[in-house]
This record gives C-alpha cells, sequence and structure tokens, in this order.
C-alpha cells in the first residue's frame, strides 16, 4: 500500500471542525485524505498550523513521500548563506509535518520517524556551521585557511549527543552539541585568533538554528555538555578536552560519550577524538561502580520529577517513574559495565543496546522484548503530546480534554490510553528497578560471635580497600552477608583468616565491591576460593579484575581448546593499535584464562591431566597472539625479517603441554635468513643480530612487569650452548649443532620441542628436523649410561630432598620424565607425552608392561599433588600450613584418603618407582 493510501489510517480529529481553514486553503487532490488531514490538524493546533503553512508542499509531497526529504535536502545544499535562516526553518517545517503524518498514520516506524528528524538535524548543524565558517574565512580570521579550505571546516567538529548521536531525536527534541577544534591544524602563535574564529562560529551556527523569528526556529541548541561550560568557551580545542575528562570526567559524562558521533565539519578528526576517550567511556574491566552512579542520577531525576506512585496527570514521560530514562539508565549502564571488555555492546541506540545485551548474555531475551516495546510505545506518547504544542515536554496532560486530545492522536479512547499507560510504567518499573535497587536482602543468618567479633573483622574499616567513604558505604551494606558466608564455611575461622588476607591485600575496593553488591553469588565463590587457597587469595587481592570473567556467562563453561583460545586472542590484541595496549590486554586476557583454569580444577571441573593442557593452551595462545605483535612493532624500526622468519620452540613442559600454575617457559628461537644478510628499514641490522635482539624484545613482552604484570617467566637455558650461545639460532646452526655437537641430554630436550609460533612452512621444516634427528639409530648403551649418570648428579646436588616435593627425587616426576624422554629418544619416534615414553620403554624390553604402568600410576599421582599444590601455595607443601580445605582438595586429586594417607602413598610408589629405574639403568660410574 502506498504513503497516500495508507495515510488515512490517520486518527479521525477530535475537533474536526478547527481543521476547515486548512482545507479550505488548499487545493487538495484528496478530498477524503485531505479531510483527514484537515481534522488531525485540528486536533494539533500545532499541526494546523503548518498545514496552514505548508499544505501545498504537502501535497506535492505526496505524491512521491520518499523523495520528498532528499529533494529538500539537496535544494537546501544550494542556498546562498544569507538566506540561510529563512530557508532551514521553511525546511524544518515541511520536515515536521510529513514525519508528523508519517508517524501518525502508522507509515513509518519509530526508527524511520526518529531518523528523518535527525538526518535533517545533521543537515541543519553542516549548512549552519559551514555558513559560520565562511563568514570567518572571509573576513580573514582563520589563521591560514581561505574558503577553498574549508571543506574539512579548518578542523572544527560538531559532536551529536544524546538522541541526535543515537539517531533518535523526538518531534520537538533540543539538540545537544559539543564543539571541538584540532588545535594541531594551527601554530602555536595562531592558535588564539583560531579559537577565538570558531568561538564566534559556534555562536553563529548556535543562532541560526535556535533564534526565534517570524519563521520560527529550526532546533533548540545546547551547547552545555561541554567540559565544565561555566568556565569554558563555547568551541574548546581537542586537547583541552582531552585533559579535562582524563582528569576530571564524570559518571554521566562517560554516560554521555556512549552516543556521541561527528555529525558536522571535520568529521575525520571527530572519530579521532572519540578514539581518544575510548578508554574513559569504556573501561578495561567490568565497571559494576556505574550502577551506583547511574542510581545516583536517576534519584536526583525523580526528586525533580515524581518519585512517587505512578498518577498520570502530569506525569513526565521522559523522567518520571517508569518512563524513558529508566529504560535509557538501565541500557547504558550495562553497556558501560561491560563494554570496555566487549567492543559489540558500543553501540548508540537503546534498542540496539538492549538487542546486543541480550546477545551477548547480559539481559534476558524476554526482558529486551518487554523493554525495547514499552521504550517504542513511550516515545510514540512523547511525540504525540510534543505535536499538541511543538513544545520540547514530555509531561502527559494534566486535564481530562488534555487527555482526550492526545488519545485522539493515539487513535485510542482516552480511557484505553490511560489503562495502557499506566501498565506499561509499572512494568518498566518493576524490570528496571531492581537491578538498579534491588530489594532489602534478608539478614543474614546468626553470625557466630567469634566471627561477628573477632578483631581481624574490628581491623577491616583501617585496611586501603575501604578508604574512600563510597567503599565504605557499599561494605556496609555487604557486611552482614559476607559474615553469613563465612560462618557457614566448612572452618569459619579458616575462612575469616583467609577472606582477611584477601581484603587486607587489596589496594582499592569500590569496583570490586560494586560487583559483589550486584552479584552477591560471587561471595560464596570467593569464600570457596580464598578458604582453600590462602596464596590464590592473595593472587586475587593483586589481580581482583579476573573476577570479570567469572560473570561473563561461560566461566564454567566446557575448556573451549587451544585453537579458539589463540584466535580470540587474536582478535582482541588486532582490535588495538598501541603495542603496549596490546601487551596488557595479552596478560589481561591471559590471567583471566589462567585464573579459570585453575578454578576449573579447584572446583573438580577438569581432573590434573585435563588441566595441565588448559595451562598449556593459555600459554600457547599467548605466544601466538603476543609474538606477531612484537614483530610488528620490532618492524617499524628495523624492517621486515630478513628471510623466512623465525619460530619460537616450546621446550620441557610446555612443549610436552603439560603445565601448571606456577610453571615457567622454556622457549628457543630458530630463524632462517635464507642467505639474506640484513633488514631493509629505518635502521636496518645485520640479520644475526636482528633475530637476536627481535628474541630479546620478546622475552620483554612475555616477562616485562606492566600494568596488567607479567605474562611468564622464560627460561632459554635450552638453546644450543645454554646461556653460552646466542638466544637465537639459526637453522643451519641449529642442525650442525644437533647432529654434531649436541650432548645426550639436550636430544632428551628435544623429545618434547614443538614449534609454538613463526610461519607456517619454517614450523614444519623444523618439526621435520626434529623427526629426523631423533629418528637416528641411537647407541642404546651410552644413552641409558648417560642417563645414569645424569640421574647421579641430580641426586648429589639435592640429595634425598622433601618428602612432599613431587617433582624432585629418586622416583618422583622429574626422574619418570627423564626415564621416559631416554625410552622416547630410543624408539626413534620421539613421543612428546611421559605416558608415551613409558610405552616405548615397555616396548624396548627397558621394563616389563606391569612395572611402566607402576611407574605411569607413580608419574599420575606426583602430577596431581604437584599441579595442586601449585595450586594453592608458591611455596614449599606441608599439609598443616594448607589448611583443612586444602588438604582436602589434593586428596581429593591425588584419590588418597587424607594427608597421612598420601603422603604413604608417594613415599612408597616413588620408592617402587625409583627401584624400576635403578634396575633398568646400568649402575654410574663412580
Amino acid at each position: 500500500m502506498d504513503f497516500a493510501s495508507r495515510i488515512t489510517r490517520l486518527p479521525r480529529p477530535f475537533e474536526p471542525d478547527l481543521g476547515q481553514e486548512a482545507l479550505a486553503a488548499t487545493p487538495w487532490a484528496r478530498a477524503d485524505t485531505a479531510l483527514l488531514i484537515a481534522g488531525t490538524g485540528g486536533t494539533s493546533p500545532y499541526l494546523g498550523t503548518l498545514l496552514r503553512r505548508e499544505g501545498a508542499w504537502l501535497e506535492a509531497a505526496l505524491d512521491d513521500p520518499e523523495a520528498a526529504l532528499p529533494a529538500l535536502a539537496a535544494n537546501l545544499r544550494t542556498v546562498a548563506p544569507d538566506a540561510l535562516d529563512a530557508a532551514l526553518r521553511q525546511a524544518k517545517r515541511r520536515v515536521a509535518l510529513l514525519t508528523a503524518l508519517a508517524d501518525l498514520s502508522g507509515v513509518w516506524p519509530l526508527e524511520t520517524v526518529t531518523g528523518a528528524l535527525t538526518r535533517f538535524a545533521d543537515l541543519a548543524v553542516d549548512l549552519a556551521l559551514h555558513a559560520a565558517l565562511l563568514r570567518e574565512a572571509r573576513r580573514g580570521k582563520l589563521p591560514g585557511l581561505g574558503e577553498e579550505d574549508l571543506q574539512d571546516a579548518g578542523g572544527m567538529v560538531v559532536l551529536a549527543m544524546g538522541k541526535m548521536g543515537a539517531f533518535e531525536l523526538n518531534y520537538s527534541s533540543d539538540i545537544d552539541l559539543i564543539c571541538l577544534f584540532d588545535q594541531d591544524r594551527f601554530d602555536r602563535d595562531d592558535f588564539h585568533e583560531a579559537r577565538s574564529a570558531f568561538v564566534r562560529a559556534t555562536r553563529r551556527m548556535a543562532a541560526t538554528l535556535s533564534d526565534l523569528t517570524g519563521d520560527g526556529y529550526v532546533f533548540r541548541t545546547d551547547l552545555r555538555l561541554r567540559p565544565d561550560p561555566a568556565v569554558t568557551p563555547v568551541c574548546i580545542a581537542m586537547e583541552a578536552a582531552e585533559r579535562y575528562y582524563e582528569s576530571l570526567g564524570r559518571a554521566w559524562e562517560r554516560a554521555a560519550y556512549i552516543k556521541a558521533r561527528p555529525c558536522a565539519g571535520d568529521i575525520a578528526a571527530g572519530d579521532r577524538f572519540l578514539e581518544t576517550l575510548r578508554p574513559f567511556v569504556w573501561r578495561k574491566h567490568l565497571d559494576f561502580a556505574a550502577i551506583q552512579d547511574a542510581h545516583d542520577m536517576r534519584l536526583r531525576y525523580r526528586d525533580r520529577h515524581g518519585h512517587g506512585d505512578i498518577t498520570l496527570p502530569g506525569h513526565d514521560m521522559k523522567l518520571g517513574r517508569g518512563g524513558i530514562r529508566e529504560i535509557e539508565f538501565f541500557t547504558q549502564t550495562r553497556q558501560i559495565i561491560a563494554g570496555g571488555r566487549d567492543p559489540a555492546l558500543r553501540v548508540r541506540g537503546t534498542v540496539d543496546g538492549l538487542r546486543v545485551l541480550t546477545r551477548t548474555g547480559w539481559v534476558p531475551g524476554s526482558v529486551t522484548e518487554r523493554l525495547a516495546d514499552h521504550y517504542r510505545a513511550h516515545r510514540e506518547v512523547e511525540h504525540r503530546v510534543q505535536m499538541m504544542q511543538d513544545a520540547q515536554t514530555h509531561v502527559l496532560p494534566g486535564s481530562d480534554e488534555g487527555f482526550e486530545r492526545l488519545a485522539a492522536l493515539m487513535g485510542q479512547t482516552a480511557d484505553t490510553l490511560k489503562s495502557a499507560l499506566r501498565a506499561r510504567l509499572q512494568e518498566v518499573h518493576a524490570l528496571t528497578e531492581d537491578f538498579f535497587a534491588p530489594d532489602q536482602r534478608p539478614c543474614a543468618a546468626e553470625i557466630p560471635d567469634e566471627i561477628e567479633n573477632s578483631p581481624l573483622v574490628a581491623r577491616w574499616p583501617s585496611y586501603p580497600a575501604l578508604r574512600s567513604s563510597r567503599a565504605r558505604e557499599i561494605f556496609r551494606r555487604l557486611k552482614p552477608e559476607i559474615l553469613g558466608r563465612l560462618a557457614r564455611a566448612p572452618r569459619p575461622p579458616e575462612a575469616l583468616a583467609a577472606f582477611d588476607g584477601f581484603l587486607a591485600g587489596l589496594p582499592a575496593g569500590v569496583q570490586l565491591l560494586s560487583l559483589f553488591d550486584v552479584n552477591p553469588q560471587l561471595i560464596d565463590f570467593l569464600v570457596d576460593i580464598v578458604s582453600t587457597s590462602p596464596d590464590l587469595a592473595r593472587h586475587l587481592s593483586r589481580n581482583a579484575a579476573v573476577f570479570d570473567a567469572v560473570i561473563v556467562g561461560d566461566f564454567f563453561a566446557p575448556w573451549p581448546g587451544p585453537g579458539a583460545l589463540s584466535a580470540e586472542l587474536i582478535a582482541i590484541l588486532a582490535r588495538e593499535d598501541d603495542y603496549e595496549r596490546k601487551l596488557d590486554m595479552a596478560r589481561r586476557w591471559a590471567k583471566e584464562w589462567h585464573f579459570r583454569a585453575g578454578v576449573h580444577l579447584l572446583r573438580g571441573l577438569s581432573e590434573p591431566e585435563e588441566a595441565a593442557q588448559h595451562y598449556a593452551d593459555v600459554a600457547e595462545a599467548a605466544l601466538a597472539g603476543v609474538f606477531p605483535a612484537v614483530q610488528q612493532d620490532f618492524a617499524r624500526k628495523h624492517g621486515d625479517a630478513p628471510g623466512r622468519g623465525a619460530v619460537v620452540v616450546g621446550m620441557g613442559s610446555l612443549g610436552a603441554r603439560h603445565l601448571h600454575a606456577l610453571s615457567d617457559l622454556d622457549l628457543i628461537v630458530i630463524y632462517d635468513p635464507a642467505g639474506v644478510e640484513a633488514s631493509v628499514g629505518r635502521r636496518p641490522l645485520a640479520a644475526r643480530q636482528y633475530y637476536a635482539r627481535l628474541t630479546q624484545a620478546l622475552i620483554t613482552a612475555m616477562t616485562a612487569p606492566m600494568a596488567e604484570g607479567r605474562l611468564y617467566e622464560v627460561d632459554m637455558r635450552l638453546r644450543p650452548s645454554g646461556n653460552q650461545g646466542p638466544v637465537a639460532a639459526s637453522l643451519a646452526a641449529f642442525t650442525a649443532y644437533q647432529r654434531e655437537q649436541a650432548w645426550v641430554w639436550e636430544h632428551l630436550a628435544l623429545t618434547r620441542a614443538r614449534v609454538i609460533a613463526g610461519p607456517p612452512d619454517l614450523a614444519q621444516e623444523v618439526e621435520a628436523l626434529r623427526a629426523d634427528l631423533l629418528g637416528a639409530a641411537q647407541d642404546r648403551d651410552k644413552v641409558l649410561a648417560e642417563l645414569a649418570a645424569m640421574r647421579a648428579r641430580i641426586a648429589q646436588a639435592k640429595g634425598a630432598g622433601d618428602p612432599w616435593d613431587p617433582k624432585n627425587g629418586r622416583g618422583r616426576m622429574q626422574d619418570i620424565e627423564l626415564f621416559a624422554q631416554a625410552a622416547a629418544l630410543l624408539s626413534g619416534k620421539a613421543p612428546r607425552s611421559t605416558a608415551r615414553g613409558l610405552t616405548a620403554a615397555a616396548r624396548l624390553g627397558l621394563v616389563t608392561r606391569a612395572q611402566a604402568d607402576q611407574l605411569g600410576a607413580t608419574y599420575r599421582l606426583c602430577w596431581a599433588l604437584q599441579i595442586g599444590a601449585r595450586l594453592i601455595t608458591e611455596g614449599r607443601l606441608d599439609p598443616a600450613d594448607v589448611g583443612t580445605l586444602g588438604c582436602v582438595f589434593l586428596t581429593r586429586l591425588t584419590g588418597t584418603r587424607d594427608p597421612a594417607d598420601l603422603g604413604a602413598r608417594l613415599t612408597e610408589d616413588c620408592a617402587r618407582a625409583a627401584a624400576i629405574i635403578d634396575a633398568a639403568l646400568p649402575r654410574p660410574a663412580p
């Protein structure tokens, strides 16, 4: 159905006779349509006025309404600057008339209506700005700029804020603008003259748009959203604005910039400015403190615009209870909370924001659909209220006659309209209120006196985390719940001491306490973790941001695997341009996944062998993501890598994919210059020096302490010639060394080598070289004799070892790993895992199948203890020091009854394993 036909769906007139004057003054071709339009004009005096002035244009426009607004815009662009004021006002009348009829008749949905109004606002601002700048240029007041230089407005940009920024302008909106200019376009001596010219142009632009003349006005224009408007000029330098937001920016300004976009002037400069504000608007961690900020703003609005029960006469549809602003706050606050982590949430529109929040798991789909429906309905009511008088109002009529008039514009009876309005407002309030101000939590169960009056609790107010009044206020609400949950822990005194250690180490509290305030289930999660692992609690207090990962929806989902992890990190780093920012993002990402691997193990979601691979997945993904970033940054200074590039090879536990929470990474770097002698760049380097310094850059990228800590410790001692050799080896040198000079222990180490990052073709060649080297026939007696000598040297250096150390000592992890590596080397197939090495030992006849199984079982026992111990303590393991829950955790992992049973099994099984290896090897020479 075409526009002219569908427009007959306009509501019947409230006072039909009032429209006859408009009808009589216009030669309408369609009598029925004209009667309805005129009647609508009678219902809305403002529309009646528009019909009297622009009825002839409207009738022509109805022949092709879809082309009417683009044609109007094209005509405006040809208007001379001195005629612009009147032309813009006439165009505004026509846009207002056509969009009103399209809105009232249902021809255009809400988004089309608000989009049309916003696009006209963009055009009007752009034309008014250009005319104002043209005037300054002709007067010679823009230093170094002539008329021909104004295509990009001389570096000035207008940011559309609020509803204009989101393409959501209502029918009689003010427009909120921030005007900035790029100070770098001007010499220092010209800065003040240029700023004065931009200030004059801004004032003239605003006057063109908002001055009330005989032709009306275009848009009421508000410039007060700029930084510190009481003391700053109406157009300020971008650098000054950046400094303000960096040091003094407030919560409401962060929210305002969610919808900001450049709408006129130098759009590219505006985009660059918004990019510089990204860290201010979108915090890198989940920002639950934003909820309280938004709630405080809501309360201030309510104090002014009504907070009590909903009574429709005079109710503010925007700022009142259950109104538009509550839906906007609900959406924007969630965007602010998580938008730093997830760029998908950085959308401007309210309905779009709700839908993205549902897709990312922050808002249930049913809530989004209800709020989106109410939002559209509220906006339609808002539009019709404004159509009645062309006033920037959101207040429902205060009289019965006013409601009858509004109901006529809505195509409903007054009673039906009132009933629907009340139901919608109440449901919006119910859906949003619990998020901002949840009902008072039930009182915690009775708290034992030794918990509530503990000296530990008494000293909490002195901790750094509670130094601010805001943190103390949040903690005051949380304290009964925290104490109640600590009291329900299996060992309350131990849980209290562990929580005290966590709180004492927390450098600041507002963000984390706000997170607990909104997600109280995390308190149980925290108590569980810190009660089991005081060391993990200390880690959490230093890296509280890892809690972000717990509430994003899939924290306890099955482990995604190395491919998915690598792809995720690479995508995250690709969004960052700054090198140090990439390294910090990699650290933050790795900490979250490292934490997740530990919690999965702690909660029994993974077994020790699975957790070993999970930790390895994180380390591999970190290397695969960081190494290209290091290469890119290095190439900016020294040119692209000469030859075929370099690969990073994981050795030891990384190569075997068998890491724990505190593992460092054993790496070597192998490169192939392919005959290229040096790089080509600003500061070229010889190939050998290039790769040596590139390797040092990689080590720094992995190990340097930054804002987000460090990624991993890196050990390069397994490279050819150890610490005496170059940090990066050429493929030719590595090949020659391994074939001609390598010791047996170096070939043993090579059994676990695996390429982690680098060009695929070079990676395949290095792997083929490894297979060739280890596939060569070995002198069995020599390998076994060397192994026996190595064991003797280790025993001499380390003595009997600690009885609770699962790694070092006869028959323990390292001993079994070396034996398995020797068998892997002798097998000619060089499997990387210890289990497959033990299988090879049985096939070679070094041990029986039963003995290999016994060695495997002992190794698994030691590994379970090792990965568990490294999760709950950084130092020497002593069951007496890890607490009751720590012991429960370790005995669960090892399948033992209690610490005594674990100690006995460890001693017995390791002694048996040592005897098996002793029997398989020759006695070392004295």
